[in-house]
């Protein structure tokens, strides 16, 4: 347990550690799940050498019409944004419409290439 102490009363006040909230809130689902996208997050940064993140954010709502000593609605979000594996480029030229294109259109065809039919056959000349 922590504490702490208000410096302007001296009075000292006990503060639930947050892992413990955490561990409780929602019967334990969002202490495993926030665990869970960590363990994913710590493989894709291992596999893929980029920086990723895990966002956790807390939110707390009062009650309607702020009563004293009414309970407060607390919900805890998660937002895992793990690297990924990155498709390699491929190369492409622009026409002059602006398309991409595999050949160059500064190239000109010198000829057209053709299949040729193969032939078995020999013949005497």
């Amino acid at each position: 347990m922590t504490t702490h102490t208000n410096p302007e009363t001296g009075e000292v006040t006990e503060i639930t550690e947050f892992s413990a909230f955490l561990v409780q809130h929602i019967g334990g689902r969002a202490h495993d799940e926030i665990s869970t996208e960590m363990h994913q997050l710590l493989a894709a940064v291992n596999e893929h050498g980029k920086k990723g993140s895990l966002n956790i954010t807390v939110t707390v709502e009062p009650p309607k019409g702020h009563i004293d000593g009414a309970p407060v609605a607390i919900s805890i979000d998660s937002v895992l944004k793990a690297p990924k594996a990155s498709a390699p480029p491929s190369i492409y030229f622009v026409d002059d419409d602006g398309n991409a294109t595999r050949n160059d259109p500064r190239q000109t065809q010198a000829f057209d290439v053709r299949d040729l039919s193969t032939t078995t056959e020999i013949k005497d000349i």
